[in-house]
C-alpha cells in the first residue's frame, strides 16, 4: 500500500470513496468540494492505493482556527473524515492514513489532533481508541428554526 496526497488529476478516482463515507451528498458535489480542497493551504486529503494503484482508503484533514471542541490549543489539525473500502479494512491501512494525517499537522506546527463521531457510530470510536484518541466530551447538538 502506498498512501500520498491527492493530486487533482485523482479526484474522479476520489470522489467514489467520499461518497461511501458520506452518501448524503452526489458524487459531482463531492469532486467539487475535492477540487477546493486540493487547492486549499489548510486541508490535506490522503489516498491509500494498493501495489496496483487502486485507491482503496481514504483521509481528509483540516487545519481549525476557531475554537476545537476537547482541544487546548489553535491551530489544530483535524481529522474531518476517513475511510477504508471493504475488503481492505483490518490490515492497518486506517492507522496508517491517521498516522500521515498526524505528521501533515505536526508539519504545520499543530500540537493536537482533533476529530469527532456520532454517539451511535461504535465503529468510528473504536477506531479513534485504537489510534490513541482520547475522548474529551460528549455532546447533543439542538436547534430551533425561527
Amino acid at each position: 500500500m502506498r498512501i500520498a496526497r491527492m493530486t487533482a488529476d485523482a479526484i474522479d478516482e476520489v470522489a467514489p470513496l467520499r461518497y461511501a463515507l458520506w452518501p448524503v451528498s452526489d458524487e459531482a458535489d463531492h469532486r467539487a468540494e475535492l477540487a477546493e480542497l486540493a487547492d486549499s493551504p489548510d486541508a490535506i486529503v490522503l489516498v491509500a492505493r494498493t501495489d496496483d494503484g487502486e485507491p482503496v482508503g481514504y483521509a481528509e484533514a483540516s487545519i481549525r482556527r476557531d475554537y476545537v471542541n476537547g482541544c487546548d490549543t489553535s491551530p489544530v489539525a483535524f481529522l474531518e473524515g476517513i475511510f477504508v473500502a471493504p475488503g481492505h479494512r483490518l490490515h492497518g491501512l486506517s492507522r496508517a492514513l491517521c498516522d500521515a494525517v498526524e505528521e501533515w499537522g505536526r508539519e504545520l506546527g499543530c500540537t493536537e489532533l482533533g476529530s469527532d463521531a456520532l454517539l451511535e457510530n461504535a465503529v468510528a470510536h473504536r477506531f479513534h481508541q485504537a489510534t490513541g484518541f482520547e475522548e474529551r466530551e460528549r455532546v447533543v447538538y439542538y436547534r430551533k428554526k425561527l
